[in-house]
């Protein structure tokens, strides 16, 4: 019989004992945490020190210290008598950051066009050859090549901070694209504006290429503006048997 909780569990590794284990466990977590489908489901995902202590294979000392990073960096938070949980965004934050996303990919893009070379160009069109005008058969691969393809437009523009910007909205974008890439048909249409963005490149048109990808990404945002509901429901205390733990 399947695990119920099984998709709010971290999928995490030992680390080797070694200087700096406050920073490998920060970094075990976030890997994990970024793998996660945190908005699949509607229940609270809390973290357990004892827990990523033995599946760490460290103290609890720096477990704590990694939780502590991560809360300054926004991916978990720490609720008096609740525990730490992992950070889940309201609908309005939700698109808010989308909106962010699309400023930074767009202007990424109109760089691109003109900066990126034929082979940085060849690898990119590669994530969108990969897969049919309709992935729906497809959707958990086209889900991570789908991030893949925004992602490397971002690292093409060629400017760092652009990069660095969107890899603190990275965890929430991905895991809203793969709930969303599931409902109105929303993969084979993805696909359709990958193949048009890859066209305005390929001409190192950078006009179109800005345009094509701020539409596409606000898309995303009108999306969830229309079906994201689900965003505002977290789990209240009065319900303990729909909270997960991840234990």
């Amino acid at each position: 019989m399947n695990d119920p909780d099984q998709h709010a569990k971290l999928r995490i590794e030992p680390i080797g004992v070694n200087l700096g284990l406050r920073q490998q466990a920060c970094e075990a977590i976030k890997r994990a945490i970024m793998a996660m489908d945190i908005y699949g489901h509607s229940d609270e995902i809390r973290l357990d020190e004892r827990q990523l202590s033995q599946d760490l294979g460290v103290s609890r000392t720096p477990i704590r210290e990694a939780l502590s990073v991560l809360e300054q960096e926004g991916f978990v938070r720490s609720i008096p008598r609740r525990g730490i949980q992992v950070v889940r965004k309201s609908k309005r934050e939700v698109v808010e950051m989308i909106t962010v996303w699309a400023a930074i990919e767009s202007m990424a893009a109109r760089l691109a066009a003109t900066a990126a070379s034929e082979a940085d160009l060849a690898a990119l069109r590669g994530l969108v050859d990969a897969f049919a005008d309709d992935p729906s058969g497809q959707l958990s691969e086209y889900s991570d090549a789908n991030m893949a393809f925004h992602r490397a437009i971002i690292r093409l523009g060629g400017v760092e901070l652009m990069t660095s910007l969107t890899d603190s909205l990275f965890i929430h974008m991905r895991a809203v694209r793969a709930v969303t890439m599931t409902q109105d048909n929303r993969a084979r249409r993805s696909m359709a504006d990958h193949r048009a963005i890859m066209a305005a490149l390929d001409a190192r048109d950078a006009d179109r290429a800005q345009r094509l990808v701020r539409e596409h990404t606000m898309g995303l945002a009108a999306h969830v503006e229309q079906y994201g509901d689900f965003l505002d429901g977290p789990t209240t205390p009065a319900e303990p048997d729909r909270r997960r733990r991840y234990a």
